[in-house]
This record gives C-alpha cells, structure tokens and sequence, in this order.
C-alpha cells in the first residue's frame, strides 16, 4: 500500500470528499486507512453499571485506499506515488508531479 501513516490525505469520494486530513491508522490487509476528523460515525455505547448512563461516541471508520489521494509534502499537491531505488539499494516514495523524494 502506498499511503502510510502519518502522510497526508484528501478524501476524493463519498460523504467528506474535498476534506484533508492526517492518516491515524493503515490497514494492510483490508487496503483501508483510517484519516483523523473524517468519515466520522456515532456509536452508541450502553452502560456498564447500574447507575451509569449510556453514551453516544464519535469515532472515525476506515476508509479504502482508492477513495483518497495522497497530499505532496513539497508541492502541496494532489498525487499519485511512484518508487524509486537508490544507490544503496533503499527503495523510497516520490511525487510524480514534482519528482522530490519524501
């Protein structure tokens, strides 16, 4: 998966589209991230004592990966990801627009 966490990401689909944000969390497996403030759903929590009330929470659902565009830290743009090798054989991440290293 190219977008990891940490990076940077506008939604391009569904509810949130247009909105940035930070990537909290990365699902391999599923190819879902989860992005901090969006995609936001109520959950509704009963309470564990007699006495307590219940509770509604707001939390952040994962996302798939094809509904968002990774942000370039350089040019601030949106972006597809490419890979390059270098010479001591570490393969890193760059922008295809602007073709800087990150």
């Amino acid at each position: 998966m190219k977008i990891k966490k940490g990076d940077t990401v506008q939604i391009i689909s569904g509810k949130d589209k247009g909105k940035k944000g930070k990537v909290i969390r990365s699902l391999i497996k599923e190819d879902k991230i989860v992005v901090e403030g969006l995609n936001v759903v109520t959950k509704h929590v009963r309470p564990k004592k007699s006495g307590e009330k219940g509770q509604r929470i707001k939390m952040s659902t994962p996302l798939h990966v094809s509904k968002v565009m990774l942000i370039c830290p350089h040019c601030k743009k949106k972006i597809r990801v490419g890979y390059k090798i270098l010479t001591d054989n570490r393969k890193k991440r760059i922008c295809r627009k602007c073709n800087d290293i990150f």
